[in-house]
């Protein structure tokens, strides 16, 4: 599934970027998901809500207060790896974008073929680039977490919630089948918790602490999981 986001404070620019990316990319072969954004503002409320859940921007430069380059630097406090590529109708903007990491850049009025050159180096980017992520559906959106942020998770009664330092995703499902889609880097350390080896800051005893938590082992899990998260830290210390 490629997620991209359109931001042009114009409706008719919007509606043919969308309507050329429809025709570029065959939604049965990849799926496409478009956002559409008429200013930086509202972008960035977004992206605030939905960290991560984006993997290509088309950014119009002139916009009405906060322009694409300032909208441009904000995203990149936060989030390094999306995708960017500026649209604008003057070239003087184009060597401003290498001080954000922009892939590329289009000229208005675009041609189809210009973006078609544009987006096969966005797909082979993203192919290089994409961390590996666990996909959370709840009423809230759709988000995927990379395996680095996530901390651990941990079920409640029929949902199952991710945690992050940053937050937390609750979903519905079993915390088995989570278990089974994450794979080796998760130790399941308890009937209600699963972690991330590498996430885990100490053993003591029976608790493990993870971040800010503290979490049981359970005497039915203790000895696999402890020799699994003692392996992993032991790794991590070899040079």
């Amino acid at each position: 599934m490629l997620r991209i986001g359109l931001c042009d404070d114009e409706a008719a620019q919007r509606e043919g970027f969308r309507l050329a990316l429809e025709r570029l990319i065959d939604e049965d072969t990849m799926g496409l998901v478009i956002y559409e954004f008429s200013s930086g503002e509202g972008l960035l409320r977004w992206t605030g809500q939905h960290p991560g859940e984006m993997d290509l921007l088309f950014l119009d430069i002139e916009m009405q207060a906060l322009n694409g380059m300032d909208t441009a630097r904000k995203i990149r406090e936060t989030d390094k790896q999306l995708v960017i590529v500026f649209v604008t109708g003057y070239r003087d903007y184009v060597f401003d974008g290498y001080s954000v990491g922009a892939l590329d850049y289009l000229l208005k009025p675009v041609r189809e073929e210009q973006l078609e050159k544009v987006l096969k180096r966005a797909l082979g980017a993203l192919a290089l680039t994409a961390p590996e992520t666990f996909t959370v559906n709840n009423t809230r959106g759709m988000y995927r977490v990379p395996y680095g942020d996530i901390l651990y998770f941990y079920s409640d009664k029929r949902q199952v919630v991710l945690v992050t330092a940053k937050g937390e995703y609750p979903f519905y499902d079993k915390l088995d089948a989570v278990a089974d889609a994450v794979g080796s880097g998760f130790v399941r350390i308890h009937q209600r918790y699963l972690v991330r080896a590498a996430a885990v800051d100490r053993i003591e005893g029976a608790v493990v602490r993870v971040g800010e938590a503290s979490l049981p082992v359970s005497r039915a899990c203790r000895a696999g999981a402890m020799a699994a998260l003692a392996q992993n830290m032991l790794d991590r210390r070899l040079p």
